[in-house]
């Protein structure tokens, strides 16, 4: 678990980033995840493209292909430095000059590339991340600065089967698309994960003990790679959402003694479905980010209360799911909480459980509508008294002040946002529909 001061710190990295100094931003960035050395060759002409190419193609003694690694695009280039055994093992450089040893093996180069493009897929920076790993023998980590945004490679490289000297390029993993202004928790948490000291930690507990006599790079390339793996992360993930599940059925309140009921298991999956349905649709910025941030929704809700309270499930999701996301925006408003109308589905409830009915409604709006059968409505149009059933208990009807309907179903406002809610889960990750990559 990443301490709150080290992801202040590499925060503070990226919100400071700026093309203007790629080199200075690029250093001090890696140095916030323990990426330092003094070991480099400072570029003639400012970080100019030409003159970098010049530079690792002499080095390296091979021809860089422009056209794959979209040369033409380069706005800066920049080596940072070569990180080798000693500056792992050390965490600092015992060498007096700043030059490179190009026959040290053990080592790492990461560059800085600034593009000019405002977005870049994921196969268009593997590309340009193979062509640079083409002209040298060791590991080149490459960090992409583009629009405000930064990408971070690194390739997957294994030795030849038949000439040990030399590696074969695999596929690149990449963390993409962080945005420097205002970078997402998954993109701070992975970047804290692929921190030198995580990764040595991670070499300890997972890969030295099953080699004898290691060699500190013959296995940071994995610890790297493991980092930004996907299939890990997506195991995490379903690992965290299953304790949720399993939390929120013992925790949560259902109907029950109705003519239909479901089962507390079938409610949360049904919960999990639709939340994660409006995750996606919040992070393509359809739905305003402020109707599940605590600190929004707390001075919305009357007397809000984590731990003992409810009402953010009432006043904010079902309304969210039913009179919002399944109801088109010229229909959307308040039921007058009559019998003759209120079971019309469509329109909003609780609104004596909201502070600022008006606020709410206006970020309710921002949403567009779905028409589909996830967000309808479970229960009966027919009243409970006449044969009906509450599933979703979507009512704010009040026949007997001792017996509001919807007390039936109650989900803490706890399972939402403390430590292990379900919310504070998916803020941990980004959830997309474009190429995946490890944040993803």
């Amino acid at each position: 678990m990443p301490t709150p001061n080290a992801l202040a710190d590499i925060r503070a990295a990226l919100t400071a980033f700026g093309p203007a100094t790629l080199r200075a931003s690029s250093l001090t960035l890696l140095a916030a995840l323990g990426y330092r050395s003094d070991r480099t060759l400072p570029i003639p002409g400012a970080s100019d493209p030409a003159a970098f190419r010049s530079m690792v193609e002499t080095a390296a003694g091979k021809t860089l292909h422009a056209e794959k690694a979209k040369f033409a695009e380069w706005n800066q280039a920049d080596l940072l430095f070569q990180l080798t055994d000693t500056e792992v093992q050390t965490d600092r450089s015992p060498f007096q000059d700043a030059t490179l040893e190009p026959g040290l093996l053990e080592s790492y180069l990461f560059f800085a590339i600034e593009l000019r493009g405002a977005r870049y897929s994921r196969t268009a920076l593997a590309d340009v991340t193979r062509q640079i790993n083409r002209l040298f023998p060791v590991p080149v980590v490459v960090l992409f600065s583009y629009a405000g945004r930064l990408s971070l490679a690194v390739v997957h490289r294994r030795p030849h089967q038949r000439d040990p000297s030399r590696d074969v390029l695999g596929r690149v993993s990449l963390i993409r698309d962080i945005e420097t202004s205002n970078p997402h928790r998954a993109h701070l948490d992975i970047l804290h994960a692929l921190s030198l000291p995580e990764r040595l930690h991670w070499l300890a507990a997972h890969w030295l003990a099953a080699h004898q006599q290691p060699r500190t790079f013959d296995g940071l390339l994995t610890a790297l790679l493991s980092a930004l793996d996907t299939e890990a992360l997506n195991k995490r993930f379903y690992t965290a959402l299953f304790a949720w599940f399993t939390r929120a059925v013992t925790e949560a309140t259902f109907p029950t003694n109705q003519p239909r009921t479901l089962p507390p298991e079938e409610h949360v999956i049904r919960l999990i479905t639709r939340l994660l349905f409006v995750w996606f649709v919040k992070e393509k910025g359809l739905l305003a980010a402020e109707l599940f941030t605590e600190a929004q929704v707390a001075g919305l809700l009357q007397d809000y209360d984590r731990d003992t309270g409810d009402t953010y499930y009432r006043a904010v999701v079902q309304n969210l799911f039913f009179a919002t996301l399944n109801t088109e925006i010229g229909n959307r408003g308040f039921s007058r909480e009559k019998r003759a109308t209120h079971r019309d589905f469509s329109r909003y409830r609780y609104r004596r459980e909201m502070q600022d009915p008006a606020t709410l409604l206006a970020l309710f709006r921002r949403t567009p509508f779905i028409n589909g059968g996830l967000f309808d409505c479970l229960d009966s149009e027919t009243a409970t008294t006449d044969g009906g059933w509450r599933i979703d208990c979507f009512t704010d009807t009040v026949t007997d002040p001792k017996r509001r309907e919807y007390g039936l179903l109650s989900i803490p406002n706890r399972l939402f946002f403390d430590a292990d809610g379900l919310i504070t889960l998916f803020d941990k990750f980004m959830f997309t529909v474009e190429e995946n990559t490890p944040a993803e």
